[in-house]
C-alpha cells in the first residue's frame, strides 16, 4: 500500500502505457483478449483516482501555493539541464485526473465496435491516456511539454486511420493547429528556462513552482513588453486547444470525422487542457500580464459563447451541432477565469468538469443513433421517441444538462461564472455578462429544436424498426447520467475540492493589483 500511496500519480500515468505495450504483444486475431486488457488497464487509473480524491487533504490547499500540491514525486531526470520528474496534484488537477480516468474507461467500452486493426487502436488509445494523465499531473514545464506533445500523435492516427470519409483532412488540420500552438509554447518554455534562476542553486530549471515565484525572474523577464509577448505565445497555444475563436475551426472537422469514442475524449478531456494550462501555468507565472488582459480574455469568452451557440443553431448534422456547443460552453470557462474572483474561477473549473460529463454523454448518444441509421442529419429522423424511449430519455437528460437546466451541473457552473464575473471589480464586466446570457437562450433554442425534429412529431416510417439502445451502450451512459444528476443536486464534493486551490490562485494573481 505504501508503494501505491507514494507513487499513485506515476501509476495512474504509466499503467495505460504498460497496457499498450502488452496489447501489442497479443497475437493477431485475439480481439476479445485485447478488449479485456484495455478495460482492465483503464479501470486501474480510475480506482486510483477515486483513492486520490478521498485522500487529498483539503485543509492544506489554502495555506500557500506549494502546500496545495500533494502526492508529490520529485526526482532528478536529466541533470545536465535540470529537468526533473516532478508530479503533484491539487484541487485544480485532481478533478481533471478523475474526469480523465472515468471518461477513458467508458470510452474504451464504447470502442468495442471498432473492427479494423483493433490492437493498434487500443494501444494508441492507452498511449493517449498516458499523455493526458501526465499533463494534468506534471509540475515540471519540460515534463508537461513532453506529455502535451505525447497526446498529439495518438490522436492524429486515431482520427486519420479510424475516422470518417474526410479523416485525413481532419487529422492533418488537427495536427497542424495543435503543432503551431506547441511551437509557441516551446518558445515561451525556453525563454522562461534561460531567464529564471532557482532560488537555492541559482541554476536554470523548468520547475513550475520556481517559475511562479516572481523573484526568480531575471533578464528579459523583467521587461513587461517581453512578458506580454510570452503571455500571448502561451495563451495562443492553450487557446488552440480550448479552442477559442478564431482558432476553433479544427474542432468541428475533427469531431465529425473521429470515431465516437475519440470524439468523447476530444470534447470530454482534451479541450479542458487548454483552460487547465491557463490556470496551472499562464495565470500564476504572468499574474501582471493576466490582469492586463482580463478584458480581451473576457470578450473572447463571450464571443465563444454567443458565436458557438449561433453556429450550433445553424447545423444540420447532429454531431457538428454538439461540437459547436462545446465551443460555446468552453467560453464560459474563459469568462469566469478572466473575472479573477474566487466564485468565477471555481465556476470555470466546475464548468470544465460538468461539460466533460455532459458532452461525453452527448457524443456517445450521437454515436448510438449513427450506428443504427448510418447518418446524423437532424431533419432525416422524426418521431423516433415512440420506438426508442430509453434512448430518448438519455438524450433528454444530456440535452437539458447541456442547455443548463436547474438540477444538472451545467446550470450551477454557468451561474457561478455569471456571479463571479458580475461581482468583479473590473468595470464593464456586467455588460459582457449580459451579452453572454444570449448564448444560453440560443443554446436552449438549438437543443430543443433538435429534440423536436429528431424525437417528436409523426414517426418517420423509415425508422419504425429502429433498434433500442443496448446494454453495452447503457453501461457507458448510466454512470455519466448518475454523476450529472448527483452533481446537479449536490455539487459540494467537487466544489470543496476546488475551492481552496482556486482562492489561492486568485490571491497569487491579485498580488500585482
Amino acid at each position: 500500500m505504501a508503494l501505491i500511496d507514494n507513487h499513485i500519480l506515476s501509476l495512474m500515468t504509466f499503467i495505460p502505457l504498460i497496457g499498450a505495450a502488452l496489447i501489442l504483444m497479443v497475437p493477431k486475431g485475439n480481439d476479445k483478449v485485447v478488449k479485456t486488457m484495455a478495460v482492465v488497464t483503464t479501470i486501474f487509473p480510475l480506482l486510483l483516482a477515486v483513492k486520490l480524491w478521498g485522500a487529498y487533504d483539503r485543509t492544506l490547499a489554502g495555506v500557500n501555493l506549494a502546500s496545495g500540491f500533494q502526492f508529490v514525486e520529485h526526482y532528478v531526470w536529466i541533470p545536465s539541464i535540470n529537468v526533473d520528474y516532478y508530479l503533484g496534484a491539487d484541487g485544480i488537477s485532481i478533478p481533471m485526473l478523475m474526469l480523465t480516468s472515468l471518461i477513458s474507461f467508458l470510452a474504451v467500452i464504447a470502442s468495442f465496435g471498432i473492427e479494423k486493426q483493433l490492437k493498434g487502436y487500443m494501444a494508441l488509445f492507452l498511449l493517449l491516456e498516458t499523455g493526458m494523465m501526465g499533463t494534468f499531473a506534471s509540475l515540471d514545464f519540460f515534463l508537461f511539454y513532453v506529455f502535451w506533445e505525447l497526446m498529439l500523435l495518438p490522436m492524429y492516427f486515431l482520427i486519420g486511420i479510424w475516422g470518417g470519409p474526410r479523416k485525413e483532412y481532419a487529422a492533418i488540420k488537427f495536427f497542424l493547429y495543435t503543432l503551431a500552438g506547441s511551437l509557441l509554447m516551446l518558445v515561451a518554455l525556453l525563454a522562461l528556462y534561460f531567464n529564471t534562476a532557482d532560488p537555492v542553486t541559482g541554476q536554470h530549471c523548468f520547475n513550475l513552482l520556481t517559475f511562479m515565484n516572481q523573484s526568480t525572474h531575471t533578464g528579459i523577464l523583467k521587461h513587461f513588453d517581453v512578458r506580454i509577448l510570452m503571455f500571448l505565445g502561451l495563451f495562443i497555444g492553450f487557446a488552440i486547444k480550448v479552442p477559442l475563436f478564431p482558432f476553433h475551426t479544427w474542432l468541428p472537422d475533427a469531431h465529425v470525422e473521429a470515431p465516437t469514442a475519440i470524439s468523447v475524449i476530444l470534447a470530454g478531456i482534451l479541450l479542458k487542457m487548454g483552460t487547465y494550462g491557463m490556470m496551472r501555468i499562464l495565470f500564476p507565472i504572468f499574474p501582471d500580464v493576466t490582469r492586463y488582459f482580463v478584458y480581451p480574455m473576457a470578450a473572447l469568452g463571450v464571443v465563444n459563447i454567443v458565436y458557438g451557440a449561433m453556429c450550433a443553431l445553424a447545423q444540420s448534422d447532429l454531431k457538428k451541432m454538439v461540437a459547436y456547443s462545446s465551443v460555446s460552453h468552453m467560453g464560459f470557462c474563459l469568462l469566469g477565469m478572466a473575472a479573477l474572483t474566487p466564485v468565477g474561477m471555481v465556476g470555470a473549473s466546475f464548468q470544465m468538469f460538468a461539460h466533460g460529463i455532459i458532452t461525453s454523454m452527448l457524443f456517445l448518444l450521437v454515436g448510438v443513433v449513427y450506428d443504427r441509421a448510418h447518418h446524423r442529419q437532424i431533419d432525416g429522423f422524426g418521431g423516433i421517441a415512440a420506438v426508442v424511449p430509453v434512448y430518448t430519455f438519455f438524450v433528454v437528460v444530456a440535452f437539458f444538462g447541456s442547455l443548463g437546466l436547474p438540477g444538472l451541473p451545467g446550470f450551477l457552473a454557468e451561474q457561478m461564472v455569471f456571479l463571479g464575473a458580475f461581482a468583479t471589480a473590473f468595470s464593464g464586466f456586467k455588460t459582457l455578462v449580459i451579452i453572454s446570457t444570449f448564448g444560453i437562450i440560443i443554446g436552449a433554442a438549438y437543443h430543443l429544436w433538435a429534440l423536436q425534429r429528431v424525437f417528436l412529431g409523426p414517426l418517420n416510417p423509415k425508422y419504425a424498426g429502429l433498434e433500442e439502445i443496448n446494454g453495452r451502450e447503457l453501461f457507458t451512459l448510466v454512470p455519466l447520467a448518475i454523476v450529472a444528476v448527483i452533481l446537479g443536486c449536490y455539487p459540494m464534493p467537487v466544489l470543496n475540492l476546488m475551492n481552496a486551490s482556486m482562492v489561492k490562485l486568485v490571491d497569487v494573481v491579485k498580488m500585482v493589483m
